[in-house]
């Protein structure tokens, strides 16, 4: 065993074990179609951006004063006009240093307020890179960039979570472990049966993904001041539902194929 799967073994183990469920082969077998890496390379570039707006959010939501809040937008704001504008334009980050242009005040009410601040704007800042990271693989392929419609695979995961607080930042927070956990897995899995520049992009992505999923985690049981084993497995019960029961469309986090039934 070389130290290359050395590594990558080390960083699953946890995660498999976190996971109710692998990701199906047959889910591996369309996303390793040629035919397919334009929507692989694009909506992994998305998800790398909503990653950063759902951790964007939660500092929002329940960590900072409202002129933080300010602040943050300012700082997505580039990747979101590039997403979501009529003009696809890096100009306003591609190669450039892009941070926060002011410290986070973090609210005097939230106790966990500093830590969800430290661990999301660490997250923001990785996953901004990695968004300029896939942007570039798609550029120097001259693959054309267009907005994709979003899977289901989140909003399904979303319907789990409960509605009164704190249990709805607590469920959050889950999900969050369970997309980056998921995350890992899948580029794991698919990494052999790519080129091998992506194969070795899938792999340097692991050690970040596998922390981000234990970073939410931890976030969750020290907001919830309580063992939170009962969520964490209604909610992978539910991440598994959604990973082995049929998609119509292909995804980075989508189920089976329905062509494949």
């Amino acid at each position: 065993m070389n130290d290359t799967q050395r590594m990558i073994d080390e960083l699953l183990s946890p995660i498999k074990t976190f996971l109710q469920c692998d990701t199906p082969d047959s889910w591996i077998e369309e996303a390793k179609k040629p035919e397919n890496l334009t929507t692989l390379l694009v909506d992994h570039c998305n998800c790398e951006l909503k990653a950063s707006q759902t951790a964007m959010w939660l500092i929002r939501k329940h960590a900072v004063d409202a002129d933080s809040g300010k602040v943050l937008l300012a700082w997505s704001k580039p990747y979101e006009d590039f997403v979501y504008g009529k003009v696809h334009s890096t100009e306003a980050f591609h190669g450039k240093k892009n941070g926060l242009s002011a410290p986070l005040v973090p609210k005097t009410n939230f106790v966990h307020g500093q830590e969800l601040i430290d661990k999301m704007v660490r997250l923001i800042k990785e996953e901004f890179h990695h968004f300029e990271q896939v942007l570039e693989i798609i550029e120097q392929r001259d693959i054309p960039y267009s907005n994709l419609c979003a899977g289901r695979y989140a909003k399904g995961l979303m319907k789990a979570v409960r509605t009164h607080e704190p249990a709805t930042l607590i469920d959050k927070l889950i999900v969050g472990a369970y997309i980056e956990a998921r995350s890992c897995e899948r580029f794991a899995k698919l990494a052999p049966y790519l080129d091998e520049e992506l194969k070795k992009f899938y792999i340097s992505l692991l050690r970040s993904e596998a922390r981000h999923y234990q970073d939410y985690l931890i976030l969750a049981e020290q907001i919830a001041g309580e063992d939170i084993t009962e969520r964490v497995k209604v909610i992978g019960t539910r991440e598994a539902e959604l990973i082995n029961s049929h998609d119509d469309s292909f995804r980075f986090h989508s189920g089976v194929p329905t062509f494949s039934a």
